[in-house]
């Protein structure tokens, strides 16, 4: 792999050549993170706009995650095949057409597309701009580093829906798409003068065909089970073809990745125990807390009335929880083990849900903010110390894989999380105003704007999405039999491991 030689070898202050590269990797961190989040206030405008139903419309952030999931794992090999500089270049470029065709979407189907396309740029930015980075800091400023690309992470679930919400409601949807191109303009040009040449080196062979089963069957058995509601059972041809053929891929892969040299995903860290519980406590818990999220500012919409601007306003007291505890919990579980944070950090979420499984058409704002922030502390407690958990006792040769493998499950889970509770939304909404499921949310959005039967209306869509947070709140529950098995004590690291040698790539935050 290419080097780098760092700045100011001998300090550990962040001199000026890094300042500005890192200035640079946060501007595209923030593009990609900003992305994420803006589009989830819009979806109720988008499903009036399509003419559609909200199990079609959560496509729009599902495609964008199985994306992310899909490249996470070619960024590494690419960075070595091509070259960082050149890899975040087209990682922009990628995100850019992908932004100005969205921006330009005829259809539903044509804007899900393009949401892909953006995901495949998107996916690549944070890791490739975290490359980059960490190797013009040099190992002995990793912490410092981590510390700055945290700042998007954080201020990101804050920015994002509160830009999205008044993009939508003062100019056009389209413009939560083509703002992108002026910032990620200006990023090009400063990544192609600031960010340090690096020559490509062979690199290792990178497993196509295990992407070509794995990206593929996840989208056929998501696409499969997200029928469900509309043909209305498993019996249907568009339910149980696609989602056989996806896990007959995804059967193939697993039993491919044991024989192969260089599989996708290294099916032997498993072995590991700590890495194996953490995964399953890391799946279930982006199923639960992703799938919510995703649901949250069309609640405000949907049922309260709300305006996109003041849906994203209303999310924000999450957004500050998680920055309060985000920062400290990552070094607790370190120092103390993350057990001892992390169920902690879910009996908060779980306290913040139970207003969320008790919605109605008026219920206090001050107890849903409440609620947020609870829920924020929680999540910044959570996330972290999972991933910690995952990477501590591995052996330092296996960190770059296990920390792909981490990303792609927070991505696939989370991918999964919002098709599952929006399935269920849809489903529920059609049922409560008797129509077929595709026009459940739009009979539900008619009834609403209706003076006549907009408290009745109000109170029967409030009651569909308590329902659905339910849900999430039994799968989230469901989180602490695993979380109950991280290690309760501070790991003892592993051979050829010295403490504060290794740092793992951080999770790519998409909501």
């Amino acid at each position: 792999m290419s080097t780098q030689s760092p700045a100011a070898p001998g300090g550990d202050k962040l001199d000026a050549g890094v300042l500005k590269i890192a200035g640079v990797v946060i501007l595209g961190a923030i593009m990609a993170i900003l992305d994420t989040t803006v589009v989830n206030v819009a979806l109720q405008k988008l499903t009036i706009e399509f003419q559609t139903s909200f199990d079609t419309i959560q496509w729009i952030a599902t495609g964008y995650m199985l994306a992310l999931a899909t490249v996470i794992p070619i960024t590494g090999w690419a960075s070595d095949r091509f070259g960082t500089k050149r890899l975040y270049l087209t990682a922009i470029g990628l995100f850019l057409i992908g932004s100005m065709l969205a921006g330009l979407a005829w259809d539903v189907e044509s804007l899900i597309v393009f949401r892909v396309l953006q995901g495949f740029g998107g996916g690549m930015l944070m890791p490739a701009g975290m490359t980059i980075l960490t190797r013009a800091a040099g190992p002995h400023r990793i912490g410092r580093v981590m510390g700055v690309l945290g700042v998007p992470m954080l201020l990101g679930p804050i920015g994002g829906p509160i830009l999205g919400g008044w993009l939508v409601d003062a100019v056009s949807w389209r413009w939560i798409f083509y703002i992108n191109v002026p910032i990620g303009l200006i990023t090009m040009v400063l990544a192609w003068r600031v960010l340090p040449k690096d020559r490509p080196e062979p690199s290792e062979r990178f497993d196509f065909v295990g992407m070509l089963m794995v990206s593929p069957g996840l989208a056929a058995l998501i696409f499969g089970v997200s029928n469900i509601p509309a043909a209305g059972g498993v019996g249907a041809v568009d339910v149980w073809l696609p989602a056989l053929a996806g896990i007959a891929l995804l059967v193939a892969f697993v039993f491919r990745a044991n024989r192969v040299t260089n599989p996708l995903l290294d099916l032997k860290l498993f072995k590991n125990r700590s890495f194996t519980v953490a995964m399953v406590t890391m799946t279930f818990f982006c199923v639960a807390f992703f799938g919510a999220m995703l649901l949250l500012p069309t609640y405000f919409v949907l049922a309260r009335g709300e305006t996109a601007m003041n849906a994203g306003l209303l999310l924000a007291p999450q957004g500050f929880g998680a920055m309060l505890t985000m920062p400290i919990a990552g070094r607790l579980a370190d120092k103390i083990g993350a057990r001892k944070i992390v169920l902690p950090g879910l009996v908060l979420m779980l306290a913040g849900l139970i207003a969320f499984t008790q919605l109605s058409a008026t219920t206090p704002y001050w107890l849903l903010l409440s609620a947020l922030f609870v829920m924020g502390l929680g999540m910044g407690a959570t996330m972290m110390p999972i991933t910690s958990a995952a990477l501590q006792t591995l052996k330092s040769e296996d960190m770059a894989k296990a920390s792909t493998a981490t990303n792609i499950f927070q991505q696939t889970a989370g991918a999964i999380g919002s098709a599952v509770l929006s399935i269920i939304l849809a489903a529920l909404l059609a049922g409560k105003f008797g129509v077929p499921t595709a026009q459940g949310q739009l009979a539900a959005t008619a009834a609403v704007m209706n003076p006549a039967t907009r408290e009745a209306a109000s109170g029967l869509t409030a009651d569909a999405f308590s329902t659905t947070f339910l849900w999430s709140m039994i799968l989230l529950a469901l989180c602490l039999i695993p979380a109950a098995f991280l290690p309760k004590t501070k790991p003892a690291l592993p051979e050829g491991v010295a403490g504060g040698e290794v740092a793992a790539a951080p999770p790519v935050m998409t909501h």
